[in-house]
């Protein structure tokens, strides 16, 4: 199976909200992307809505043909309330703190099983599918299996920021954690950081890789090679 590029569009909202009214226009963005050949939408709305708001997400999700995907922390009931109300394809649940800049860390699978199983549940019983941030440590991948999660989506910042001084170091611990999700029957994701430098060497290297989900990177790639162009080069190196 073919790995999914989901583009995630917060950056678009981040500049929107930098000037106010609606340039540029995070639906139309949503919805080009599709054309443009992305396989999934992922937003990331925060309590202080300061670039994906809430009302962005009930807005997009009409419109979105191929996979809706919200990330959130699920301590938030307002987040709850929102992906119980809007039912994407894909929920990913991600340990971030109020204010938090962006996504650090993953979950802690043993100490907050009994937390994650329980509202995992909760999602899973609207026929939501549930993906949960993970670090690539081969005891929190094994850990998840048992929470009930659907997936799991690798935090590859440490990836990320190894690749250029050794890439073969780098990716160990991503193979190990894979080969666990593996074994323990787990949709395996990744995300944060990945970018046309590092993203074919990622792909190629782990077995059972179905999505990643990238936003900086590519939004930021497409200031200068047009977003269509972007999202296609980013499928080349997912899909060579």
């Amino acid at each position: 199976m073919a790995t999914k590029l989901s583009v995630n569009i917060n950056k678009i909202a981040t500049l929107r909200n930098s000037r106010g009214g609606n340039n540029p226009d995070v639906l139309k963005a949503a919805i080009d992307c599709q054309l443009f050949g992305a396989d999934g939408i992922t937003v990331h709305p925060r309590p202080d809505e300061r670039h994906i708001r809430y009302s962005d997400v009930r807005d997009i999700k009409p419109f979105i043909t191929t996979e809706f995907n919200i990330e959130g922390n699920p301590t938030e009931d307002k987040f709850v309330q929102l992906v119980l109300e809007v039912k994407p394809e894909q929920v990913t649940l991600v340990p971030d703190a109020l204010g938090q800049l962006t996504s650090d860390h993953g979950w802690d699978t043993i100490k907050q099983a009994g937390y994650l199983r329980d509202i995992i549940g909760v999602f899973k019983k609207q026929g939501i599918r549930v993906s949960i941030f993970v670090d690539p440590i081969e005891d929190m991948v094994a850990a998840a299996a048992d929470t009930g999660t659907d997936r799991i989506e690798l935090y590859t910042e440490s990836y990320a920021k190894h690749y250029t001084a050794n890439k073969n170091a780098a990716i160990e611990s991503y193979i190990k954690a894979a080969n666990v999700a593996a074994q323990k029957k787990l949709g395996l994701n990744a995300g944060h950081d990945l970018d046309l430098n590092n993203l074919k060497y990622f792909a190629n290297s782990i077995p059972g890789l179905l999505e990643v989900s990238i936003g900086h990177a590519l939004i930021s790639d497409a200031l200068y090679y047009g977003l269509e162009n972007t999202i296609q080069l980013y499928k080349r190196q997912i899909s060579d």
